[in-house]
């Protein structure tokens, strides 16, 4: 008997697998990669108890349920509901290539109010299409019998009735699993954080099918609206600078101060020549030309090119443009 886990490599996860382990069932942890979510936390939480992995991405298949969330965002861009239904659909899918016979998470009734109460858990199950093959095991014994209890390929005894936010109930069972490293609650969906969010929202009402490039941009530098079609991310140190300019599209230009030490910015969309000069300056705002009256800057894309003369203004001028 096998289990696929959709794993997140927090302790919920970890020890839903481990509880469904307990009974002599192998589990294959399944992480599913997004430009919003990385692996590296689920690896590692996998690695430690010895759990099998698997990274699966995802990525296509879930920005069409970012853009268009049938039950909508939580907080800010997190289409949560949906995006769990997505990840236990395929989870599914991939039930006959695995081997394996149903699909278990690390969810808790009530630990996340909007996403995780009874009726968001029943529409989840319901549009995952799994039919009774979704197993919570922290919190089975609060909810409706699955197949697998039913069939008796778990024992329901020896699941849990986990309910709300403490985490208490949850440490304990670590403990008794000799489970010691795992990562902090919280965190890991870029989704859910209010400033990534906004610059996601503003690169969907100017270009409403970006490339993946343009959402890894995101994640990097300060990022300035200058006009409906054109925006900046200017580079805040070295290796961001480095990752900027990795990020350049064919038609973006790279800007840089004349000899003077400052950021690279990216300039993308469809500038006009009064949003190329404001991009220059603002990459001189974040720059070292500080007691100069102008500076040459320097732009290098699909043409190359020096702006002589460009004033040397505050960053203070530029806030409100900031993403």
């Amino acid at each position: 008997m096998k289990a696929l886990c959709v794993f997140s490599g927090g302790l919920d996860s970890m020890l839903a697998a481990a509880l469904i382990r307990d009974q002599d069932i192998d589990v294959l942890a399944l992480f599913f990669e997004t430009p919003f979510f990385g692996p590296a936390k689920a690896i590692e939480s996998a690695r430690s108890m010895g759990l099998p992995y698997k990274v699966v991405d995802i990525a296509e298949r879930h920005f069409e349920v970012v853009k268009h969330p049938p039950h909508g965002y939580g907080g800010n861009m997190n289409p949560c509901i949906d995006c769990h239904a997505l990840m236990f659909r395929i989870a599914g899918e991939m039930l006959p290539t695995e081997e394996a016979s149903f699909v278990i998470s690390g969810e808790v009734l009530g630990q996340r109010p909007m996403s995780q109460n009874r009726q968001a858990l029943r529409v989840v199950e319901a549009e995952s299409g799994l039919d009774g093959l979704l197993l919570r095991p922290l919190s089975a014994k609060l909810l409706p019998v699955s197949i697998p209890e039913e069939k008796g390929w778990v024992d329901r005894d020896r699941l849990e009735g986990f309910q709300g936010r403490s985490r208490k109930p949850q440490m304990a069972l670590a403990r008794r699993f000799h489970i010691t490293q795992y990562p902090a609650p919280g965190g890991g969906c870029l989704l859910t954080e209010p400033v990534f969010s906004k610059r996601l929202r503003d690169l969907l009402a100017h270009s409403p099918e970006p490339a993946f490039h343009q959402i890894e941009l995101l994640k990097l530098g300060r990022h300035f609206r200058l006009g409906s079609a054109a925006k900046i991310a200017v580079g805040r140190n070295k290796a961001e600078n480095e990752a900027i300019e990795a990020l350049q599209g064919p038609s973006d230009l790279i800007l840089t101060a004349v000899n003077v030490p400052g950021p690279s910015v990216l300039l993308s969309g469809k500038p006009s020549e009064k949003d190329c000069r404001t991009a220059a300056a603002i990459t001189l705002a974040y720059s070292d030309a500080d007691g100069m009256a102008a500076c040459p800057v320097h732009a290098k894309g699909a043409f190359e090119t020096v702006m002589e003369e460009v004033p040397v203004r505050p960053k203070d001028l530029y806030r409100h443009m900031m993403i």
